[in-house]
């Protein structure tokens, strides 16, 4: 017997959110499934937080840092990283959240969600066209940076326990991966 699964289109995910079906869920919307999020740990927490402290103080008013907070990916995901980067695009976001165009780059912080990060997200985020994906892996105590998307998945990856990274859309912005990992 082949089980087939009911997908989720955008517009029926933001139905159940609207009419409370998902209060009190932590869910989001991956290619048309509602999946559950893990409970997020305080090391992943914090780390969530300070990063974005430290990205909003380095990018200025270049970019909106966005903890937590959904992104829209046509036609069936909203996933919410726990960091995007974002163009400052002023009260648009009041209306909408940012799209895949409006995205610089994304961040996961990730232990028991690894699996997730490393898989569906990273080819979510591939074939949406995000050019730039980073994994924080706590357990390992380094940062895997996904670069170069194309059909549905990252042909560049670069693992780093140490030293900078350097944004594609900020080339003139140095991101300490000790700061990262919370070293």
């Amino acid at each position: 017997m082949t089980l087939t699964t009911a997908k989720w289109t955008l517009d029926d995910y933001h139905q159940m959110i609207a009419s409370g079906i998902l209060d009190n869920r932590r869910v989001e919307l991956l290619n048309g499934e509602v999946v559950e999020m893990a409970p997020e740990g305080p090391e992943h927490a914090y780390l969530g937080d300070e990063t974005g402290k430290y990205l909003g103080a380095l990018l200025g008013d270049r970019a909106r840092v966005r903890e937590g907070r959904p992104i829209t990916l046509a036609p069936n995901s909203e996933p919410e990283p726990d960091v995007a980067i974002v163009r400052p695009l002023g009260d648009v976001y009041r209306q909408r959240h940012p799209y895949a165009e409006d995205v610089f780059w994304l961040i996961e912080f990730s232990n028991t969600s690894l699996a997730k990060d490393l898989k569906p997200k990273r080819q979510l985020y591939a074939a949406a066209e995000i050019l730039e994906y980073w994994v924080v892996n706590l357990n390992a105590k380094h940062v895997v940076v996904f670069r170069d998307p194309r059909e549905g998945d990252y042909r560049q990856e670069e693992k780093l326990s140490q030293g900078i990274v350097t944004p594609l859309a900020f080339p003139e912005v140095a991101v300490s991966v000790s700061r990262l990992l919370g070293l």
